[in-house]
This record gives structure tokens, sequence and C-alpha cells, in this order.
């Protein structure tokens, strides 16, 4: 007869965890703006000619920069020092996004272009998040073909550093955006259905997806929307 209250109690248990999880990664989430907004503001003062003149160099450079990052994000975890590389990590990636910022300050509309990409990855993001939290749908079934599209769109980008086609790099944009959306319903059932117990990996993934889509749809609406001088 007590089968069914240690059931309840556990269920009750895991429940509380799922939530405290979700509650502490969308509250380190809002904290790494704070960083990401102050690297970007360095950002506009750095001058990225380097970059400019070098994309496969630049690109590799930041890569593995971040990545270094990432890596420490990882191991310190479990950590208070797995916050504090985090929100270093998006430090780094606030600075890294001076280069599209300035690209994007020299429209004419151009302070209004990255405002919309900013509101336009909120809504996506809160929209997506509530989706996943309401209907606690297991999405975990989209791994392998997210996966598979996020290698391709890696070697796309790769490819066009090179090529330098305009609809190529809108195609991989608005790929982007609809990979980098998917994996937010994705990461959020992670942690919903017990697949992330770790906030700050779990923070970690969201930021991505979410730094990924502005960056990809401002590139879009300055391709679609840009106002030169």
């Amino acid at each position: 007869m007590q089968y069914p209250n240690q059931f309840a109690t556990t269920t009750g248990r895991i429940a509380t965890e799922q939530n405290k999880v979700l509650r502490n990664t969308y509250m380190m989430l809002a904290m790494t703006m704070i960083p990401t907004v102050i690297g970007a503001f360095i950002g506009l003062s750095v001058n990225f000619t380097f970059m400019a003149q070098h994309p496969l160099m630049g690109t590799l450079l930041m890569f593995g920069s971040m990545m270094g990052l990432l890596y420490a994000v990882t191991v310190l975890r479990n950590s208070i020092w797995g916050i504090a590389a985090l929100l270093s990590f998006t430090l780094v990636a606030g600075i890294f996004l001076g280069p599209i910022l300035q690209v994007a300050l020299h429209f004419k509309n151009g302070a209004q272009l990255i405002g919309m990409a900013a509101g336009g990855t909120g809504l996506i993001f809160f929209s997506l998040a509530t989706l996943a939290t309401v209907s606690k749908r297991d999405f975990s079934f989209m791994s392998k073909f997210l996966f598979i599209g996020l290698i391709l769109l890696v070697v796309a980008s790769l490819a066009n550093i090179f090529f330098a086609i305009p609809a190529l790099s809108l195609t991989i944009s608005a790929i982007a955006i609809l990979i980098f959306s998917a994996y937010i319903l994705f990461d959020i059932s992670q942690i919903i259905h017990c697949g992330e117990t770790n906030y700050v990996m779990a923070t970690m993934s969201l930021y991505l997806d979410i730094y990924n889509i502005f960056v990809n749809l401002l590139s879009l609406l300055m391709a679609l929307s840009g106002e030169r001088d």
C-alpha cells in the first residue's frame, strides 16, 4: 500500500528538481545578457580589420577562442567557477558581435535593424520556451536531425567564406534561424524531461541558441532591409 505514496513522492521530487533547474537556467540566462551587452560595446570600438582581410583565419580564431571557453565551462560546470567561466564566455561572445554590429551601424537604419533583430530573437525565444514548457512534449526525437543539420550548416558556412555567394548567405542565415529555433525546443525539453540537470550547461545551450538566432536574423535584416547612406 506504500508503493503509490512512494511513487508520488518520487514524482514530486523529480518535478521539483526540474522546476529548480529550469528556474535557475532562466535566471542565469538573464545574467548572461549583461556581459554580452558590455562585450558588444567593447566590440564596437575594436578594430577587426584582420578578420575582414583574412575571413578564414578570423573565423578559426573566433571559433578556437569560443571553443576553449566552452570547454572551460564544461569542465567547471559543477562549481562556482563554472558560472564565472560562463559569464566570461558570454563577454567574449559579445565582443565577437563587434564586426556584424559595426557593419549594421553603417546602414542608415542600422540601429533600428539591431533593435528589430534583438526583438525578433526575444519573441522567438519566449514563444518557443512557452510552447516547450506548457506542452511538456518531449522533443528529444529531433536530436539526430538537429545534429546533422548543424554539421551541414557549419560546412556550408565555411564553404561560403570562399565562394561569398549572397543568395547562399541568405539561405544559410534562414536555415540557421530554423535550426537554432528548433534547438530551443530541444534544449528546454531536455531540462523538463531530466535530460539536462546542470543549469550552467543548460544556460550555455540556450545562450548559444539565442546568440546564433540574433546573428543570423540581423544578417537577414541587413540584406533585405538595410538602407545605405
